[in-house]
């Protein structure tokens, strides 16, 4: 035997997972033909080597992410073809309940994170798994491999670069396993990289191997190894597995950017017909492999019908799939004692991780000097010297630290990670915006994503256009995100430690110029709940709504207000998404009249779905036109006596509201 053969048995095995891979692609390019498939397709017909090769020596308990090409990803782990049909027929017995379709096939049961529409994204989410199977390991639990499928195309992605460059750094049990096809889309690998796939795994200190991927039992010989040598701690490795597709990069693709002898070429190197005649020469009858094709063809057809019988999606699936159901969480009825302790918001922070991660083994924090070096404001100080392995100090690569979170999160931790600006938000965006908010939703309901990504704004200190931005309106426009503002040390405790509880992806922003301010400290198991804003004064003659830092600058303005007969109530969102409409409404009809004060800019703002909440809803209880105080429609301004201009503060908020009374 030779040392890549396998047993006759296991090559026979290998055999049968790659014809069913090949027969399920065939009749989902039939199927999509004839217009019962919709969406998008991408299949990987002449890839099946690869993908049988790579998930063989893996347990069920093991990871892999997929891209968009992921069906044979998929069936080679273990997903049967029934429900991934099902689910490309957009059926409710899909795999995702008809919510993914065939870009997004996942089941984290099976420990397939999902096939990903967007290229690379994968590869960080990985690095999520393969930290936490790194943690359980150092635990006890036994060592779990993460394999990332990637196209070649994948490796130009800044993605694939934070997330190579962070595997190797911390040696995490992680395959990054390139499906060579030779294009990037439309263009050649030629076009695409000035240097070969080992010249890039060696920059970043990656083991490489290279292997024929049409030969499964190469793959399997080289992946077999390779996980042995992971589960052993030899840290991560490139493996590239050179193969081609013989359709499109999509289905319809008209595939005018190669040849025909191109393509007639690599198919006499048809993976099945690699394997069929291997199996011949060592004995296996022929009337056997056709049994074994003519089987998988009668299951692919009974998957088709099956599906086809299936019903629909109800509806109520859309909402139902958004957020998972969020732990009953009561008003704290606590009230500070006038000598009660006093603490800063930034040792709210401080505390709140530190029960947290007392609370529960499977917390860890990450992001840019969280860790030794306590945070680049003092919220993390001291908290690495008792979890060294769960305080993890990340390289400046945002998008690798949001891909820790939804894979760790996926992965059954519980992560909080850090994105130390929110201005930084547009480098990592992705992962944040089509990862955590919607992996939840496209799996239909399975993906666990209870994350936190703490965040800091605030304008005041002349830091210029690029740190001082209020973003909360961008994040409250995903379905799917969470996200909390709030204003006072209490809150921030209370409202942080629900956060981590959270089974939902939730963006915790703290406005960084009150990490000083000081209040009454809460009892330690103090919780606030997300979705609730609160009444924080009475009034009855005008309603403000506001959060974060304005929410002060609201109640001083309303103060100023009393002693000349203006009763201003003002509510403090504390989260702004999912809105409290309920608190808004319910004290607009006392009120009559409502103002919004928030430090983003003032088109497309919070206060423009707030104005809108109460046109519609609140009709019936206005008197006078809603009003909004924020700052113009221009990036925050460096000098100090244009941004003092440029911010709203009390004065402003004040006059606005003793014009708005006067309607």
């Amino acid at each position: 035997m030779l040392d890549n053969e396998l047993p006759t048995d296991s090559l026979l095995e290998a055999y049968g997972r790659m014809a069913l891979i090949r027969v399920f692609e065939e009749r989902v390019s039939e199927l999509y033909r004839d217009g019962e498939v919709p969406g998008f397709v991408h299949l990987s017909i002449g890839q099946e080597a690869s993908a049988v090769g790579a998930c063989w020596p893996l347990a069920v308990t093991d990871v892999i992410t997929s891209n968009h090409r992921g069906h044979g990803h998929c069936l080679a782990k273990g997903l049967p073809p029934e429900p991934m049909m099902a689910e490309l027929l957009a059926r409710a017995t899909g795999t995702n309940r008809g919510l993914g379709g065939s870009m997004h096939i996942a089941d984290p049961d099976l420990g397939i994170f999902g096939a990903n529409g967007i290229v690379a994204a994968g590869v960080p989410i990985a690095g999520g798994a393969a930290l936490a199977a790194q943690l359980r390991a150092r635990g006890g639990a036994d060592s779990g491999v993460v394999v990332s499928f990637f196209g070649d195309g994948a490796v130009a992605q800044g993605a694939f670069h934070e997330a190579a460059n962070l595997a190797a750094l911390w040696r995490l049990p992680m395959v990054f396993f390139c499906e060579n096809n030779g294009y990037a889309e439309f263009s050649p690998i030629a076009d695409q990289h000035p240097v070969p796939m080992a010249a890039r795994a060696a920059g970043y200190g990656l083991e490489y191997a290279s292997v024929d991927g049409n030969d499964v039992e190469a793959v399997i010989a080289v992946m077999t190894d390779a996980v042995r040598r992971i589960r052993a701690g030899a840290g991560p490795v490139f493996v590239e597995a050179t193969t081609y597709r013989w359709h499109g990069h999509y289905e319809g693709d008209p595939e005018k950017y190669r040849s025909g002898e191109e393509l007639a070429e690599w198919q006499r190197r048809d993976p099945l017909v690699i394997a069929r005649v291997r199996l011949l020469r060592r004995g296996v009858e022929r009337d056997k492999l056709d049994w074994v094709d003519a089987q998988v063809r009668a299951r692919i057809e009974a998957a088709v019908a099956a599906a086809r019988q299936a019903p629909r999606p109800d509806v109520s699936v859309l909402r139902s799939s958004v957020y998972a159901p969020r732990p009953a969480v009561a008003e704290p009825d606590w009230k500070p004692a006038p000598d009660g302790e006093i603490f800063r918001t930034m040792d709210a922070v401080r505390l709140a991780l530190e029960g947290e991660l007392e609370a529960s083994p499977e917390v860890f924090v990450a992001g840019v000097d969280v860790g030794k070096g306590g945070n680049v404001f003092a919220l993390t100080r001291g908290l690495y010297a008792k979890w060294p392995d769960r305080l993890r100090d990340t390289p400046i690569s945002e998008t690798a630290v949001m891909g820790l979170a939804v894979g760790g999160a996926m992965a059954g931790l519980t992560p909080v990670v850090e994105l130390m600006y929110l201005d930084f938000l547009g480098v990592c965006f992705d992962q944040i915006l089509n990862q955590a908010a919607k992996l939840r939703f496209m799996t239909g309901g399975k993906a666990r994503m209870g994350l936190v990504i703490r965040t800091q704004f605030g304008g005041g200190r002349s830091s210029g256009s690029q740190h001082s931005q209020s973003l909360e309106a961008l994040l409250a426009h995903v379905p799917g995100l969470t996200v909390v503002m709030p204003s006072t040390p209490a809150d921030t405790y209370g409202l942080l430690r629900s956060a981590i509880r959270d089974p939902n992806p939730v963006v915790f922003i703290e406005n960084r110029q009150m990490y000083g301010m000081k209040g009454p400290k809460p009892p330690a198991d103090y919780l606030v709940p997300l979705g609730k804003a609160k009444v924080v004064r009475e009034g009855t003659d005008v309603t403000v709504v506001s959060v974060s830092r304005m929410v002060h600058e609201a109640v001083a303005a309303a103060e100023a207000l009393a002693p000349r007969g203006i009763s201003a109530e003002v509510i403090d969102l504390r989260t702004v998404a999912p809105l409290d409409k309920e608190t808004i409404l319910a004290s607009l009809k006392k009120t009559s009249r409502l103002l919004i004060a928030h430090e983003g800019v003032t088109d497309f703002g919070i206060g423009a779905e707030i104005a809108a909440l109460a046109a519609y809803d609140g009709f019936w209880s206005l008197d006078a036109p809603v009003m909004r105080v924020a700052p113009p429609p221009t990036p925050s301004p460096y000098a100090p006596n244009l941004e003092k201009r440029w911010l709203p503060d009390r004065e402003s908020i004040e006059r606005a509201l003793e014009a708005l009374v006067r309607v």
